[in-house]
């Protein structure tokens, strides 16, 4: 019963009277203060959210969940039998390997340096999202016996499979550097040296065109071309071996510990990587700018406080006369400290309803309509992303109802220490 008198009591006060509108409007102020800080959190932290989903879904979507290399830079030699062993392994979906090797393509007047990575495209499908991601043509015909039988592509007519040369995957950007469109020839020049009666030559071969993505990120699209695994092998001089392996998981987030397992297994001279150590650095800077931006937008809310301190105590000397009373009638300091908490809390309470309230219809608002457009030759996402997740509800919640509590201490310690004789002697 006694927390009932406290309760009502601190209620009361909120409300003010007619004669005591300017506190009310303080605390409405108050409200609003704390209401705005929760707001501003949830829409930060879930565009922040946004962001790293997007760029994580994006990379993982072009690259594997695991890279499994080997140590001595001389390339996997036993590729099937590693590749059924890690097959074997709990939670790997599928398994796939590819060349790496960095060179030059060529159209026309035109050059730009890339890396040149060599795959399966069947395997390739189950490992990467690339086939997804083609704006142009299919991943199957970089195989030159696979193309009729595969079918015409979008935009390639039955001369595109009428040809000798090996198929190319470009990213959309490179293929706009070099004016390049499907079905048009490039010329590929390879590091490796060739011996002629001329003398030493780079290796060279001809390509064509037969398909091109957009994964969404600049480096890729800029600087990534595939090729059918056999002929990078060629291009490469590691006929019989591979750059790696490529591994993926039934969970991302577990391809860390999946990772450990494969190197465990393997052992010396496998090395397995997942992305999130690939992409570590991208990815806590990524978290560092969320905590960033979760610290600075707390002092919105520690706005509030001070503007909930100022009220509390403005409370206080209006109601001396009725502090002292209540002394007088038997209440205890702690009484009169928990009415002034309580209405503190209130103040918090309310504000963090609101702001949830306004902060999720706002994500949600943003996610359905997309409203705020981005320039997408800058950013690559055409509007601001948005993810709400729970735990950051808890947290925002949280810190904001200790922030209020913290604030109504000073108030509430000095409410409850009042003399109720003079707090009532010259009424």
């Amino acid at each position: 019963m006694t927390m009932g008198y406290e309760i009502f009591i601190s209620l009361r006060y909120l409300k003010g009277k007619r004669k005591q509108i300017f506190i009310s409007v303080i605390s409405l102020i108050s409200i609003s203060g704390v209401a705005l800080g929760v707001a501003a959190l949830i829409v930060t932290l879930s565009v922040m959210n946004g962001f790293r989903k997007d760029l994580r879904e994006k990379i993982v979507g072009m690259t594997s969940h695991i890279v499994v290399f080997d140590q001595r830079n001389i390339g996997l030699e036993k590729i099937d039998l590693t590749r059924e062993r890690i097959e074997k392994m709990e939670s790997v979906v599928a398994v796939a390997p590819f060349v790496y090797g960095q060179a030059i393509l060529k159209s026309g007047d035109r050059a730009s340096g890339v890396v040149i990575k060599g795959i399966f495209p069947g395997k390739t499908k189950e490992v990467t999202s690339l086939a997804r991601n083609l704006k142009q043509g299919s991943i199957d015909y970089l195989e030159t016996g696979s193309r009729e039988k595969a079918g015409p592509a979008d935009n390639l007519s039955s001369k595109d499979f009428d040809n000798k040369e090996d198929g190319i995957v470009l990213g959309a950007e490179l293929a706009k550097n070099l004016n390049l469109s499907l079905g048009m020839n490039v010329i590929l020049i390879s590091p490796m040296d060739v011996v002629t009666q001329f003398g030493i030559i780079p290796r060279m071969a001809k390509f064509r065109v037969m398909g091109i993505f957009d994964s969404g990120m600049y480096e890729y699209d800029s600087g990534l071309a595939f090729i059918f695994f056999p002929v990078a092998q060629k291009l490469f001089n590691l006929e019989g071996t591979a750059t790696g392996l490529e591994v993926r998981v039934n969970n991302i987030f577990s391809a860390d510990r999946i990772a450990r397992l494969i190197q465990s297994e393997l052992g010396y001279p496998y090395w397995a990587r997942s992305w999130m150590v690939t992409h570590k650095n991208l990815f806590a800077a990524l978290k560092l700018e969320k905590v960033t931006m979760f610290v600075i937008l707390v002092l919105i809310v520690l706005v509030a406080a001070f503007n909930i301190i100022s009220t509390l105590t403005m409370m206080t000397m209006e109601k001396t006369k009725d502090i002292g009373i209540l002394k007088a009638m038997g209440a205890t300091r702690a009484s009169i400290l928990k009415v002034f908490i309580f209405e503190g809390l209130t103040i918090g309470v309310l504000g963090i309803v609101v702001g949830t309230l306004v902060g999720y219809m706002a994500c949600r608002l943003l996610e359905k309509y997309q409203f705020i457009k981005l320039p997408q030759d800058v950013y690559y996402i055409s509007s601001l992303p948005v993810h709400m997740q729970a735990s950051d509800f808890i947290y925002i919640i949280l810190v904001v109802i200790l922030i209020s509590l913290l604030a109504t201490i000073y108030p509430a310690h000095k409410a409850s220490r009042l003399d109720p004789c003079e707090a009532i002697r010259y009424e």
